[in-house]
């Protein structure tokens, strides 16, 4: 078992993945008009708070110490972001008071449902951290091009680093923990689905309107248990249809990310 040939593929995986998406939500925000930080750090209020919950959840029946240390980490660092984010929003004018969760969420809904360590490790810590970064370099580019230097600030300074150190510990709880051809199996399949589908052609110009890391991020097609009893036809159809309506439909939740 090659756990350094193994991360080194999910990297680059991830990396090819995220390119054009990230990519193509760069170009939309340059191209957007009158879009204020404001709107879109009241969507990253939902994702801060939602990662820190997910974290905690998992806590209690995580076995694993250094697992259940990582969860209950990314759960604090998360809830901080959650108040910088706040303290932020209140100086730029809006009433944190009035601030209420998104009723449904797909992809934390799937993420929950993880029950595996090597499951959680691999969605939460080493990819919806991957993620997060990516698209939050995005939006502090178009803070940056707004002369929204605090925002940019907070985030290179407090949020960055720590979205980082989460991915790091991920790559590191990943190396100790798949040990066998079947949690590889259970690792490649995890982060295949809890990134975005792969786009199937560049959104138009403004299609989805960017927001933070974790918001309505849909699931890239089946769940592993499914596709594993669909035949494989069946599983390519499935999807190319669904990177056609989940882009659509479920992209507009990511700062930066437009084609989700």
């Amino acid at each position: 078992m090659d756990a350094t040939r193994l991360l080194r593929e999910l990297e680059a995986f991830k990396a090819e993945r995220l390119e054009p998406i990230v990519g193509a939500g760069l170009t939309s925000l340059a191209e957007a008009s009158g879009g204020e930080a404001r709107t879109l750090l009241q969507t990253a209020l939902a994702n801060e708070i939602g990662v820190s919950e997910l974290a905690a959840a998992w806590m209690p029946s995580t076995v694993e110490i250094d697992v259940k240390l990582a969860f209950a980490r990314q759960a604090g660092d998360e809830a901080g972001h959650f108040q910088l984010v706040a303290d932020r929003l209140t100086a730029l004018g809006f009433d944190v008071g009035t601030f209420r969760m998104p009723a449904e969420n797909p992809l934390f809904d799937y993420l929950r449902g993880l029950s595996t360590t090597v499951e959680r490790i691999a969605a939460g810590l080493f990819t919806l951290e991957s993620i997060a970064y990516a698209v939050n370099e995005n939006f502090m580019t178009f803070c940056a091009q707004r002369g929204d230097a605090e925002t940019v600030r907070i985030y290179a300074e407090y949020i960055q680093p720590d979205e980082r150190a989460h991915q790091k510990l991920g790559q590191r709880l990943l190396e100790k923990y798949v040990d066998s051809p079947e949690q590889e199996r259970l690792a490649r399949e995890t982060v295949s689905s809890t990134l975005p589908p792969p786009l199937v052609r560049r959104p138009p110009s403004g299609w989805g309107a960017p927001a933070f890391p974790g918001a309505e991020l849909r699931l890239g097609g089946a769940s592993p248990q499914r596709r594993g009893n669909m035949p494989g036809a069946m599983r390519a159809e499935r999807r190319v249809r669904r990177s056609r309506v989940n882009c659509s439909r479920k992209m507009a939740a990511w700062p930066g990310a437009s084609g989700r």
